[in-house]
């Protein structure tokens, strides 16, 4: 039996990862597969509660392979982690009802991620889907249904683990010891901007650099990124700190040398911006070589992929059906079965 703490994270299957994704997670997964008993979840139920169209539903298989050969491309090994998709443990559906019992509609209105939500899916009050109210609730499921001791998140969704921990707690106090009450992990992880200087990467702003894409898109991309807007010739002293190009060779370009040597001379105006872009490119595509080699690999393995995720997915339902078996003996749901 596994001495290591349990680790619950994951992602909504919304599309491929970017450069934004592995600076703000995946790097930390990475180490936190050797660590921890790592579970990462692919949330699709979650796409639901911000009502998305059948099109966009249609998408949602395809999206969950690309998030796997994503994390595979990075480095996350499968033999050390398990993979599952949501829906296809039904034990969380059970779990979700019974977790909605215990906590009231005040508390969820209360939380400023439920409008955020609301307002990034053009969904008016009016409009609030009761599952966009509970989305919390059914995150509490997800971490307790493997009854996880700990959740990276990020600064803003600590919220969302305290109302976990408040679920967990309540359970317990009212049937008995059942669940850990899961500590959030914060990692003390930057941003990385996008390439029209815009403070968050995203690939609906069309700003964002993809795990997937190729060197000469990646080439495009660096050459049309946002810099200093005050420069406008290479003569001219230049802004380091919040320049996009800059930060994407602190966070990619392993040549600590020369990234000083392409500071100091960009601020004295004696480098031009297309110097400093093509080394960023050659290093981002050094960085994402390997990343493509994997990627290649298990494209061309498809049933590989298949594998990991029922794998994943019949691990997930052994434990969830654990989980379920022992809120119903603590709560004296066991009559006529």
């Amino acid at each position: 039996m596994t001495t290591k703490k349990r680790i619950l994270t994951g992602d909504r299957p919304t599309g491929k990862l970017h450069l934004g994704h592995y600076v703000g997670s995946l790097e930390n997964r990475l180490r936190l597969q050797d660590e921890y008993e790592c579970i990462f979840i692919i949330a699709d139920l979650h796409v639901l509660t911000t009502k998305p169209s059948k099109d966009e539903i249609a998408q949602i298989e395809q999206n969950i392979r690309d998030l796997i050969l994503d994390h595979l491309a990075v480095g996350i090994d499968p033999n050390k982690v398990t993979f599952y998709v949501q829906s296809a443990v039904k034990e969380v559906y059970q779990i979700n009802l019974i977790f909605e019992m215990l906590v009231t509609v005040p508390r969820l209105a209360r939380l400023p991620s439920i409008k955020d939500m609301a307002r990034n899916a053009s969904i008016d009050e009016e409009q609030l889907p009761f599952g966009l109210l509970g989305y919390p609730v059914l995150q509490a499921a997800d971490i307790l249904l493997p009854r996880a001791h700990l959740v990276p998140v990020g600064k803003d969704n600590e919220a969302h683990v305290e109302i976990t921990r408040e679920i967990a707690r309540r359970f317990n106090n009212l049937y008995g010891e059942v669940f850990p009450e899961p500590d959030a992990l914060v990692p003390n992880i930057g941003t990385l901007p996008g390439t029209d200087g815009q403070s968050k990467m995203s690939k609906s702003a069309g700003n964002a650099i993809m795990l997937s894409d190729d060197t000469k898109t990646v080439e495009q991309k660096v050459r049309g990124m946002y810099t200093d807007p005050n420069r406008v010739r290479a003569d001219i002293p230049g802004r380091v700190e919040g320049n996009p190009v800059f930060a994407y060779h602190d966070a990619f370009n392993p040549n600590i040398d020369e990234v000083n040597d392409l500071k100091e001379r960009y601020r004295q105006g004696r480098v031009g911006d297309v110097e400093v872009k093509k080394k960023l490119a050659a290093a981002l595509n050094d960085f994402l070589d390997p990343l493509r080699e994997r990627r290649a690999h298990y494209e061309a393995n498809p049933d590989v992929v298949d594998q990991i995720i029922a794998d994943g997915n019949a691990r997930a339902r052994a434990i969830a059906h654990e989980t379920v078996q022992m809120m119903e003996e603590a709560m004296g749901l066991t009559y006529f079965r």
